[in-house]
């Protein structure tokens, strides 16, 4: 019987493989933990510990695009503000 709970376990991953490309430490680097941590939870069965470890994945999610973006604008206040002294 198929897990009702799995379409969302994959679209998880897919948006964090995709978040992964512009990580600060690497690619490859962020899927082989994306990888691994997915692998550690590939036998959980209860909903209520998958509704968990997506939610928990969305946190994850949020706080990579919070990353990307402070960089971005650390990167255009830099570009704009280069001579002043902060």
């Amino acid at each position: 019987m198929a897990n009702p709970l799995r379409s969302e376990v994959v679209q998880l991953y897919k948006n964090l493989w995709y978040l992964g490309r512009e990580y600060p430490k690497g690619a490859d680097y962020f899927r082989e933990r994306l990888r691994a941590a997915f692998a550690k939870n590939k036998d959980v069965q209860d909903p209520d510990k998958i509704k968990e470890l997506i939610a928990r994945g969305e946190f994850v999610v949020k706080e990579i695009e919070a990353l990307y973006y402070l960089r971005k604008y650390r990167a255009m206040k830099k570009r704009y503000y280069e001579n002043e002294e902060s």
